[in-house]
């Protein structure tokens, strides 16, 4: 979708609809004839439809213009530490059909590709995806990636190499395929789909296994010359901290990430047992103990510097909050609120950034994946 008129008004469509036309070229500043040419070419596109019937202001009823749920669908796939999940989604971010492959310990380039051609196949071979418009395949992956060649250079997670993603997918479903880091990924999918699409200057943060960021400035994601923006877990905020696997130390990931969770609660609990996991802490805490309280409690103290180094620098509207370690928000939340309102550089600042949990749980990066691709679009 080349014309910069079309995409704009597709855009206000998919931000305000239902909507008429009247207003389309009202906001958009577009002449009434040109709105109903453009739309008219996204309805016989399957983009848009006619809706129901708006309020008159005095003349006839005007027809609302909304997306075409039905129109078309993209697939979404999130390749995690485990597994390989892969969804077919609409525009509206709702998931028509899922499915979901183990990763092996022991897995090479070859193993970890045909994987996720096996999973995505598995989807395109169901009977009820068959007669769908695909239009194309997200994939969101953990670690660093190309995304103009569509290479990801390198994951920690899997300490796979230079896997040719965009090539591979391409060339065994002939579906254009775009490829992003599973941060920024989620920072899109919240976005896009968790009521964030109004927000001028958006950062999603993933605090999982790994911790990560993206920025969403205008609509679109922000990636840096080198694809490494948003790498918010390895700013430091302790020179003298814990070695970080980038080689560096005291970086925010070994301070909040659920391995260093862990590793907090077994260091200053001594009846912590020895397969203790970050999801046992929180419940544990949920249970009233308060010496894993108080891990989760530091935990929400140091994310709170990494984020008030953020807000410092980048000065977002607003920040979400989203990955495993964000199942324990009523512990992190009051201590990260907290301090932000207290200690972020001005008052208007400590006042108005918007500071939210995910609303798209797990599936943000899934959802995110599918947005890589109807980002094109808009």
């Amino acid at each position: 979708m080349k014309s910069v008129n079309k995409k704009a008004v597709l855009n206000e469509i998919r931000l305000n609809g239902p909507i008429s036309r009247a207003n389309i070229a009202k906001e958009t500043g577009l002449t009434p004839p040109t709105v109903t040419n453009i739309v008219k070419e996204l309805i016989e596109e399957a983009f848009v439809k006619e809706s129901h019937l708006g309020e008159s202001s005095g003349g006839r009823k005007p027809t609302l213009l909304q997306l075409n749920e039905e129109g078309y669908y993209v697939i979404g796939v999130d390749a995690g530490s485990n597994t390989i999940e892969a969804a077919v989604c609409n525009l509206y971010g709702h998931t028509l059909l899922r499915f979901e492959n183990e990763i092996p310990k022991a897995i090479d380039r070859e193993k970890f590709l045909n994987i996720m051609k096996q999973t995505i196949k598995k989807l395109l071979e169901d009977e009820t995806v068959q007669s769908k418009k695909i239009i194309g395949i997200g994939v969101a992956m953990h670690g660093v990636m190309n995304i103009e060649e569509g290479v990801s250079y390198y994951s920690s997670n899997s300490g796979l190499e230079n896997v040719p993603v965009k090539y591979e997918l391409e060339k065994e479903f002939g579906y254009e395929v775009l490829l992003e880091n599973n941060s920024r990924a989620l920072a899109l999918g919240e976005f896009w789909f968790g009521g964030f699409e109004h927000v001028d200057r958006f950062c999603g943060i993933n605090v999982g296994r790994g911790v990560g960021s993206g920025l969403v400035v205008n609509g679109k994601l922000f990636h840096g010359p080198q694809y490494v923006a948003g790498e918010i877990g390895h700013t430091v905020i302790s020179v003298n901290g814990r070695q970080c696997k980038c080689g560096n130390k005291g970086c925010l990931e070994t301070f909040v990430s659920s391995e260093s969770i862990v590793k907090r609660a077994k260091k200053q609990i001594s009846q912590a047992p020895e397969n203790l996991t970050a999801e046992d802490v929180y419940h544990y805490a949920v249970e009233g103990n308060k010496e894993y309280i108080h891990v989760l409690e530091e935990t929400g103290y140091y994310l709170s510097i990494g984020l008030l180094n953020l807000i410092n620098t980048i000065n977002p509207d607003t920040i979400v909050l989203g990955g495993g370690v964000m199942k324990s928000a009523e512990f992190l939340m009051p201590i990260i609120m907290d301090n932000v309102r207290t200690k972020a550089l001005t008052s208007k600042v400590r006042n108005e950034v918007n500071i939210f949990v995910g609303k798209l749980d797990d599936d943000a990066t899934l959802l995110g994946a599918a947005a890589l691709v109807f980002n094109e679009y808009f």
